[in-house]
């Protein structure tokens, strides 16, 4: 007894806390989602360890991934990306195939399986959709060009998750991926396709459930729910991955005439279930597994914030958007994203990943999500240089951060000056006291060397 009401007491201490923690980043301009990882990370077994029962979190977690598939396939709107597909298309494959590549380069040197590297080539490619999205909302670019084009990549990257969650599940096998493995991955991967083909050009749906719930305030969301995890269910009996259930039960919802209704009902239940997630995400942090490999994931970290952020850049700006929009966008895109750690947690199910394997790719998210502040001023900066109509890559860098290159140039060179200005002080010092430590070891100046010994 006295253990289930301490569970209680330390599920109410953490539902206080992720409260808090998310009015205080709100407070901050920073998305909510960051508290919830952050509660989670103090209250965690790593820190505090008012919950320490990690089965029960990776259970929570599993559920919230459900969710999130199921929120992000009911927003997402298949024909308002048309004008921008091929930019996002485009995109996000050479993401996918730069992200691989660069993680099987970076793998071979620090001795990665090729599971792993595959599991984090992935990861790199994506980026959060909920802190993109508070990006361009706290900017004011969520309807513009440059919002068009980072939520057409966002849209291009959450349908890439699906197969992406396929591939990582088949890893499990003892003897890799067989015949099987493949031909479900396959075949799930084109009845998707078919699917977002036929959502894309038809009407919308009429789903027969809604008609039987009449609108009922309270079957509503129950059936919502009830569908999504239906699907799951159906989706895990097949041998694939509940998540992938979870999606196609968002994505059919979400291209229907009840969209809105079933969005209204249900969206309460969504946040609750989404802040258990990210909150779930946060106790899982294994503090001294991250400062054990401090050096290894901001390795990682730091790949991420400068290659990524580059290459999306450049292939925005190649792709026939101006500079300061190319800029803008591939800030936004810089961070990784909440899929990454649903990746992480199919491949430590399959097998495919160790727990410490899950535990690196748990830590470099994290920090890479605890960065965004950095890239959400960048996105303001950036903003207003797109506002004065500057169209040059350079003078776009030069008012982006000029004044702190500047200064940290100007650091550096009196840094360095300072330590030339020591070092001939050192050689001063030296060359002045070095007689009288010679007289002091009995050894004679040539002064006293001329003198004739005294009697």
């Amino acid at each position: 007894m006295q253990d289930h009401v301490g569970d209680i007491t330390g599920i109410a201490i953490v539902a206080v806390a992720a409260l808090a923690c998310g009015i205080g980043m709100r407070r901050l301009g920073q998305p909510a989602v960051l508290g919830y990882i952050l509660a989670g990370a103090i209250l965690g077994p790593s820190v505090i360890g008012v919950v320490e029962n990690r089965d029960a979190i990776r259970t929570l977690a599993e559920l919230g991934v459900l969710t999130l598939l199921f929120a992000i396939g009911m927003e997402l709107s298949l024909r308002g990306i048309r004008e921008v597909w091929k930019v996002a298309l485009i995109t996000t494959l050479l993401q996918i195939a730069v992200g691989l590549g660069g993680m099987f380069a970076l793998g071979s040197f620090l001795g990665w399986s090729y599971e792993l590297s595959i599991v984090i080539g992935f990861v790199v490619a994506l980026s959060s959709t909920a802190v993109a999205v508070k990006m361009l909302e706290e900017i004011g670019e969520l309807r513009t060009r440059v919002g068009q084009v980072t939520i057409g990549i966002l849209v291009a990257q959450d349908l890439a998750v699906v197969p992406m969650m396929l591939i990582v599940g088949s890893f499990g096998g003892e003897d890799g991926i067989g015949l099987d493995a493949i031909a479900k991955v396959v075949l799930s991967i084109a009845f998707l396709a078919l699917l977002i083909v036929y959502l894309s050009r038809r009407q919308r749906l009429r789903l027969p459930f809604v008609k039987s719930i009449g609108g009922d305030a309270d079957l509503t969301p129950l059936a919502s729910l009830a569908f999504c995890f239906g699907t799951a269910a159906v989706s895990g009996l097949m041998g694939l991955s509940p998540a992938y259930g979870a999606f196609l039960a968002g994505l059919v919802i979400g291209n229907s005439t009840s969209r809105r209704t079933l969005h209204r009902h249900t969206a309460p239940i969504q946040s609750i279930l989404l802040m258990v997630f990210f909150l779930s995400i946060g106790l899982l942090i294994d503090f001294r597994y991250l400062i054990d490999n401090i050096g290894t994931v901001l390795l990682i970290v730091t790949f991420v914030a400068i290659f990524k952020t580059a290459f999306n850049i450049l292939l925005i700006g190649f792709l026939g958007e101006n500079w300061p929009r190319a800029f803008l966008s591939g800030a936004i895109l810089a961070q990784l994203g909440e899929f990454s750690f649903i990746l992480a947690a199919i491949g430590l199910r399959s097998g495919a990943l160790s727990d410490e394997d899950h535990r690196l790719i748990v830590a470099v998210t994290v920090v890479s999500l605890l960065g965004s502040p950095f890239w959400l001023e960048t996105a303001r900066r950036l903003h207003r240089i797109t506002l004065l109509g500057i169209t040059s890559g350079r003078e776009t860098v030069r008012l982006t951060y000029g004044k702190e290159l500047l200064a940290l140039f100007k650091s550096t060179r009196r840094a360095e000056h300072a330590m030339i200005n020591l070092a001939s002080s050192a050689r001063r010092w030296v060359r002045d006291i070095t007689p009288k430590r010679e007289r002091s070891r009995g050894v004679r100046s040539s002064e006293d060397q001329d003198k004739p010994p005294s009697a």
